[in-house]
């Protein structure tokens, strides 16, 4: 998990649900774990509005892409489909 995330344990999670969510908004996410391996994390609604932005359309994820100048070789398929008997 990155650095000063703080990891709860469910029950505590639960118990003290307000302070999670205090916690995501103001030090960042938080990791809730369940009989001892990663569950959930919360994030401020902030930081998830951030990170899960729309960076672009496809067309401009090709355009910047560093391959943009290689030469792509798409052989077709040679073989026919199997006969079946309906």
């Amino acid at each position: 998990m990155a650095e000063g995330t703080t990891s709860w344990k469910i029950k505590d999670a639960r118990a003290n649900f307000s302070e999670l969510v205090d916690r995501a908004m103001r030090e960042g996410p938080q990791l809730v774990t369940r009989n001892g391996k990663n569950a959930v994390v919360v994030v401020s609604a902030r930081d998830w509005e951030r990170r899960s932005r729309r960076r672009g359309d496809l067309v401009d994820f090709f355009a910047n892409s560093p391959l943009r100048e290689e030469e792509v070789v798409i052989e077709r398929i040679t073989d026919y489909p199997r006969d079946v008997e309906l």
